[in-house]
């Protein structure tokens, strides 16, 4: 038997999602999940004008209390998505000395003084130039590496390809990538395979198999499961499909982090 966990979820503590978190874990607990853990967003280039400085407290508040509430039926760990952590290294230390995290999500959704690559007009965009640049500013989060697990390896091309319809040679990235997975595994950093994006137009996990093979190959030794879901019906979704490509890919376990330490789950 294999004790599958949603390591990526939002609730309502999120501004992209609304539903609460006793919602969250109640789907869980019906798709017999071991563990969920609440990972809302925290946009550190947002942090203090957009609020996140009170709503990943108040997500962190109520997964403790869900947490009491579920014991002994269902896991529920207290995470969160920490996004753009260079663009402000003291919202950064703020959102990370706020409560003892189970586990914290690194993710860059927008490149330094751009907006999120959901909002770009690609018409008008290098994406060469635009995904070169994501890739420095993830090997500077990794060098920096104060989170758990590194979310949705290639997001943009979520937009790029998925809904641009643009392809991009990923040969002329290869240096960079290789570079950021083996800087991963040296540091013990997992990386994350997203499921999101089979539920959306590009049809794969974020990263695709190739980066998750190549990450193991590079020495990873941690990978974390998450749906990234933003409403209670998809929690959990296309985490059997995520399990599948890592045995595939040649790993044994995939990962849970409980008071940010890697606990390794047999994927048989």
């Amino acid at each position: 038997m294999i004790y599958i966990s949603d390591c990526h979820t939002h609730t309502h503590c999120s501004p992209d999602a609304s539903d609460s978190v006793s919602m969250m874990c109640q789907a869980a607990k019906s798709a017999d999940l071991y563990a969920i853990t609440i990972t809302d967003h925290c946009e550190c280039n947002l942090y203090w004008q957009d609020g996140y400085d009170q709503t990943i407290r108040q997500s962190y508040l109520e997964t403790r209390q869900a947490a009491i509430a579920y014991t002994g039926k269902l896991r529920v760990l207290a995470g969160i998505e920490l996004g753009q952590p260079m663009q402000d290294l003291a919202a950064a230390e703020d959102a990370l000395s706020m409560g003892e995290l189970d586990f914290v999500l690194g993710s860059l959704h927008n490149i330094r003084g751009r907006p999120d690559f959901y909002e770009l007009d690609y018409r008008t965009e290098s994406v060469e130039d635009l995904f070169n640049a994501y890739l420095d500013e993830l090997m500077e989060m990794v060098e920096w590496g104060k989170f758990d697990s590194l979310a949705h390896l290639t997001y943009p091309l979520r937009y790029i390809v998925g809904e641009a319809g643009i392809p991009l040679d990923f040969v002329r990235f290869d240096r960079k990538m290789e570079a950021i997975l083996r800087r991963l595994a040296e540091k013990g950093i997992a990386l994350e395979v997203n499921t999101s994006g089979l539920r959306q137009k590009i049809g794969s996990t974020l990263p695709g198999m190739d980066i998750i093979r190549r990450f193991r190959e590079c020495g990873g030794k941690y990978v974390t499961l998450g749906s990234d879901s933003h409403r209670w019906k998809d929690v959990g979704a296309g985490l059997q499909e995520g399990i599948r490509l890592l045995r595939e890919a040649g790993f044994t376990h995939y990962t849970l982090f409980e008071k940010r330490r890697p606990k390794l789950i047999p994927l048989d």
